[in-house]
């Protein structure tokens, strides 16, 4: 038992499903074997016997119809001509062809009697035939016609001993079958049992191997979302892809949580040392330079990413081409973020890392998330400072669409207006009433990030309000919100030439 379990675990998911699957097909292909032989029995077997009965019964009663249909003739009946006689003796011969001389199925004494009634019936044929042509010249031999009607009492005496031989065996077949007719239910009734357990218990191990590590990665997952780093470790003991997979995210979450520590307790340090000096717009400026350097500070990027490349390659050789796909979003996703150190990048590389990050929230909510951008500038031409979608976007989903039932839509619309770069982020969320969104503005024209309420405004929006106030002479951010309708965010920047 053990290593029959040691080796499901060194299985590949792709093997455990088709283990799962041929264990069904099996279970199937029992159940309909012995379909095949209930038919057999109940069809077949007796069907044959009641052939074997009929036929030897219409073999009597065919000779004792010619028996009848001969005397007739001969004593002139005016009932009975030429053309009756001769249907009564093709009936005979029709009754013995379907009484075949086949030794396996008649077994020695029956065949030993149909055999010894053939031949006597050759010989009956012959003297019948030679006394019916006496008959018919006018010449009938009294002592050739007397032999024939003992030889009609001979063949009536074995026909009538091979029926009842016949229906003794036929008897004596069904007695032997009845113990298993009565069975049937019984065996059905456990054969269904059977399969019923095989196919239960094949589904409880492939849930322990795939779904149960699934839903921890998920319940860890979301734990993980709401900040939460320090929990315990996912506990799976597959040695297949999940297992990997575990490991893998296992191994992130203790080294994003150490990151958020050590930044946590750098910010700490850096409050305590420059707490008057804060208050100056250079310091201000190289805060905001640190903290955008922390939000993409390496974890383990070697690591991650190898590891990442390594699950994405054997989710190709596994024929997984959503999970490939959603693998290599997030690898897209991490590198850009780990290892951008510019303040600013292209339009186009901010877009494809929205539309990688939107891919998989759309792999989360399913339909109820859409995504378009309308832009009609050169993407590849424009720049814009670094991280400013992604957070917009998480903001819509978090605070507005995942909260209606329904879902929404998230649009980003670009345009230049004569020297300006002008950005809309609206979603169709569960938007904000008067009172919150007045709140919302107030903080962020404080822009200051040491007086400003996170709980109000949150971290990700506030740091972009800043960096574009610091970076761009006249840029600006605002945000228009509806209750119910949605919330539109508006970025207006200079428009500046190529990265170098």
């Amino acid at each position: 038992m053990i290593k029959i379990r040691n080796f499901w675990k060194n299985l590949t998911i792709k093997n455990k499903i088709r283990a799962f699957t041929s264990s069904v097909f099996i279970a199937i292909l029992a159940a309909l074997l012995f379909d095949v032989w209930i038919i057999k029995l109940f069809m077949m077997d007796f069907n044959d016997i009641m052939e074997d009965n009929s036929h030897s019964g219409e073999l009597v009663a065919a000779i004792s119809s010619e028996i009848d249909t001969f005397d007739s003739y001969i004593h002139r009946s005016d009932s009975v001509d030429t053309t009756e006689w001769e249907k009564s003796v093709a009936a005979t011969q029709k009754a013995f062809d379907k009484n075949p001389l086949v030794y396996k199925r008649l077994g020695e004494e029956r065949y030993a009697l149909l055999s010894s009634l053939r031949t006597a019936y050759l010989s009956y044929s012959q003297a019948r035939n030679e006394v019916i042509e006496q008959y018919q010249s006018g010449h009938l031999d009294i002592d050739k016609l007397y032999d024939v009607y003992n030889m009609q009492k001979y063949l009536s005496v074995y026909a009538q001993r091979l029926v009842d031989k016949t229906m003794r065996e036929g008897n004596f077949s069904y007695k032997k079958l009845m113990p298993v007719i009565i069975s049937v239910p019984f065996l059905v009734a456990a054969l269904g049992v059977i399969i019923v357990l095989v196919i239960y218990k094949m589904s409880k191990i492939m849930d322990n191997s795939i779904s149960v590590p699934v839903l921890k990665l998920a319940n860890a997952s979301r734990k993980i979302a709401a900040n939460d780093f320090f929990i315990d470790d996912v506990e799976a003991d597959n040695k297949d892809e999940m297992g990997e997979l575990v490991t893998a995210f296992n191994k992130m979450k203790y080294a994003t949580g150490e990151y958020i520590r050590g930044m946590e307790d750098r910010r700490i340090v850096l409050d305590q040392l420059h707490a008057k000096e804060l208050e100056n717009l250079e310091i201000e400026k190289q805060m905001e330079t640190m903290n955008l350097e922390l939000l993409k500070s390496q974890i383990n990027p070697h690591f991650l990413f190898n590891t990442l490349n390594v699950i994405a390659g054997t989710a190709n050789l596994e024929d997984a081409p959503t999970t490939e796909q959603m693998i290599e979003a997030l690898s897209s996703l991490f590198r850009y973020n780990l290892k951008n150190q510019a303040k600013e990048a292209l339009l186009a590389q901010e877009l494809k890392i929205s539309r990688d990050y939107m891919y998989l929230q759309k792999m989360r909510f399913g339909d109820r998330v859409s995504f378009e951008v309308d832009s009609d500038v050169d993407e590849n031409k424009v720049i814009v400072p670094t991280f400013t979608f992604q957070p917009l976007l998480e903001n819509a989903i978090i605070h507005g669409i995942s909260r209606k039932v329904e879902g929404g839509k998230i649009l980003i619309k670009i345009r230049q207006n004569e020297d300006m770069l002008h950005i809309e982020v609206s979603d169709t969320g569960e938007g904000m009433d008067e009172e919150l969104l007045e709140k919302v503005r107030a903080q962020l024209e404080i822009g200051n990030e040491k007086v400003i309420d996170k709980d109000v405004i949150g971290i990700g929006l506030g740091n972009i309000n800043r960096r574009i106030r610091t970076m761009y002479k006249g840029g600006s951010l605002r945000i228009e919100s509806t209750k119910n309708v949605g919330t539109t965010i508006i970025i207006d920047i200079p428009m500046q030439g190529d990265v170098a």
